[in-house]
């Protein structure tokens, strides 16, 4: 559906040179209607929400502001994101950033967007590890990377001397390379292609962290487009029970952990019980964690 946007009432993007005069406040605007008209509860404040991710401001900076001119590159990407969001693209994608725990992350339909559930598995390892001494030391490798946001919150806050993360898909692991140069980590993160631990056989990892897919194949055909339709298939379904990667994490990670070392898992709450057996029956000592909803959600094995 076209938008009426300030300068030159069409949904196509102009050129960044055809915007330099454009004002906050018919940005916005413009962005509510298309949004509105697309079926998006909260228009305004979606509208605003996104304005804020491209710009790199506070929500309330985009109120503030609003009878000030607005950057050109900033108008040109603005109306992007608002464009992919109108049709559907969920918001991370469409703004092409996301907040991970301490971190801002460049996101695409490249990996998996971050889910607040996650910086609960990052939390859990961050305790065990400190629980254990507060000496940097150790490598830490984290399975399925992603975006790296895993293994960049643990290079960021964490006492490890070095992480590895590892993907399986080329695309992921680029993205995961680009957010390391754009963090800047204060302990090296090395991104390694590979199937699962494989990348780092030979080595003798601290501990291994891992959101692997966790849907059946089932659920993954029944997800909402939103998610279905966007994010990456491989990172989200595992098989008919939802297992197969979890199941090949607990047997695979012993050969690269230390001894005494921790596996840390996010699980589906549907399936908790199951992995427990499955980490007691491979040999693990396990105990399983809840998130702050109350759901079983993570399993940590040593």
């Amino acid at each position: 559906m076209p938008c009426a946007w300030p300068e030159n009432g069409s949904a196509s993007v102009p050129d960044v040179a055809t915007v330099g005069s454009a004002h906050l406040a018919g940005e916005l605007d413009a962005a509510a209607a298309l949004l509105a008209r697309s079926g998006l509860g909260e228009p305004q404040r979606e509208a605003a929400r996104l304005w804020a991710a491209v710009a790199g401001t506070g929500l309330g900076e985009a109120w503030l502001r609003r009878e000030m001119p607005a950057v050109a590159a900033t108008v040109a990407r603005f109306r992007r994101a608002v464009e992919h969001r109108a049709v559907g693209v969920p918001f991370a994608y469409a703004a092409g950033t996301v907040v991970f725990r301490t971190l801002e992350l460049s996101i695409d339909r490249r990996a998996l967007i971050p889910r607040p559930e996650t910086e609960g598995l990052v939390e859990l390892v961050l305790r065990w590890s400190r629980e254990r001494g507060a000496e940097r030391r150790g490598l830490v490798a984290d399975i399925g990377t992603g975006s790296g946001c895993i293994a960049l919150a643990l290079a960021v806050e964490g006492s490890f001397e070095r992480v590895i993360a590892t993907d399986a898909s080329e695309a992921a692991a680029a993205l995961a390379r680009e957010n390391v140069a754009r963090i800047a980590p204060p302990v090296p993160v090395e991104v390694r292609v590979g199937d699962l631990v494989a990348p780092i056989g030979g080595l003798a990892c601290r501990a291994i962290v891992s959101n692997p897919p966790y849907l059946t194949d089932e659920e993954w055909a029944d997800l909402d487009p939103a998610v279905g339709d966007h994010e990456p298939a491989d990172a989200l379904h595992s098989g008919p029970d939802g297992l197969a990667a979890t199941r090949r994490l607990l047997a695979g990670a012993r050969d690269v952990l230390e001894p005494g070392g921790l596996l840390a898992l996010e699980i589906d709450e549907r399936r908790a019980a199951a992995v427990r057996e499955l980490a007691v029956a491979a040999g693990w000592r396990v105990s399983i964690h809840r998130d702050l909803f109350g759901r079983p959600r993570y399993a940590l094995a040593v």
